[in-house]
């Protein structure tokens, strides 16, 4: 009688879910390599307003196309994605990976405020023809005049989920505070309005633009960045938002403000904290082990059992998809990914970690 063998593969590294990238502009992608590192926040806008259609639409939608197929082959199962345009929809719509996608609008005078809401609306309405899930979205203090962000804030908190640049750089904080500073020098050289002086972190500013822009319920709220996050705008967020999540991209930050989230702070506030990868216009790459690794490297103390969560079940929890991604479960279909070249030692990963889908 015949003996059926099972047949066993055996993985040098760790097995993990797929990877929820909780902060991307996918749509940026053409710009990888082209931009001056360590700017500050006020010559990365004037950067992105030189460069960002210096490529043609063609060339930009097959570079974002082949960066979404990098990400889904190296685990990322899932994505919160940034857009200004529709450029990304078609590569979405057809993409493995869920992507939800938040339609980011800017504008800095009052007066244009009801026009820049009409055309976000239109923009959605485009990716419900492609069937992807979107909404409008604020991007941040200083992009947008108060009337802008409290209208697009409402329509954010209407669809349930909202994406905001919070706290990224000392120039934004210095802009809230005084009126000074870089951005607010920028602002003033192209004759642009600037957002009021509060003499406060700028969350507190947002947090009272979005009670005025309706009930602050069950609604799913990610902060994005929080290099310059303070111990009391943290709380006071955490007290106003019930379902609120902490987006770091470690990468980029390097990048363009040469600092770091004061992850040790949030962490004793009880910060839900996801990880993302950018964009390429502030990161060399988009790899969340690349992520993960800047992580080891400025925070040892973190164990990488806890900075996995980050990337994975708290950025589901975020989407909205922890029922069937985010963790290894019965019933749940997250993918799986290989980590190789672990320090089992320091259970850390290592400049020669790479990660690989496996399902």
């Amino acid at each position: 009688m015949e003996h059926e063998e099972e047949s066993t593969e055996f993985y040098d590294g760790l097995l993990v879910p797929g990877f929820v990238n909780s902060h991307c502009h996918i749509e940026l992608s053409h710009l990888k390599g082209r931009f001056c590192k360590g700017s500050g926040m006020a010559g990365f806008i004037r950067q992105i307003n030189s460069l960002r259609e210096s490529s043609p639409k063609e060339e930009r939608i097959h570079a974002l196309s082949q960066q979404m197929d990098q990400l889904y082959e190296s685990g990322v199962s899932a994505m919160a994605d940034i857009s200004n345009c529709e450029e990304s929809f078609i590569a979405k719509a057809n993409s493995k990976m869920y992507t939800r996608t938040f339609l980011e609008v800017f504008g800095t005078e009052p007066d244009s405020a009801s026009s820049i809401v009409e055309g976000v609306v239109e923009l959605n309405a485009k990716a419900t023809i492609a069937g992807i899930d979107a909404a409008p979205t604020p991007h941040s203090c200083y992009t947008m005049s108060p009337k802008l962000l409290e209208e697009v804030s409402a329509h954010a908190l209407s669809a349930g989920w909202l994406s905001y640049h919070n706290q990224e750089s000392w120039e934004e904080e210095e802009l809230l505070i005084s009126g000074q500073g870089p951005l607010a020098e920028e602002y003033r050289s192209r004759s642009l309005s600037t957002p009021p002086i509060t003499g406060k972190p700028s969350l507190f500013y947002f947090l009272e633009r979005l009670k005025n822009a309706g009930q602050v319920g069950d609604q799913r709220i990610l902060l994005v960045h929080n290099t310059s996050a303070t111990r009391e705008s943290v709380k006071e967020a955490i007290n106003l938002v019930k379902n609120l999540y902490w987006a770091i991209c470690p990468l980029s930050n390097l990048f363009i403000h040469k600092s770091l989230p004061p992850l040790a702070m949030m962490m004793e506030e009880g910060a839900v904290i996801t990880l993302g990868t950018d964009s390429l216009s502030s990161n060399d790459l988009l790899s969340m082990a690349a992520e993960i690794k800047c992580l080891h490297d400025y925070y040892p103390s973190i164990p990488l059992e806890q900075i996995i969560e980050w990337a994975t079940i708290n950025g589901a929890r975020f989407l909205g998809k922890e029922s069937n991604l985010g963790s290894i479960e019965p019933g749940k279909k997250p993918g799986i990914v290989l980590i190789s070249d672990i320090d089992w030692k320091k259970m850390q990963l290592t400049t020669k970690s790479k990660t690989v889908r496996l399902v």
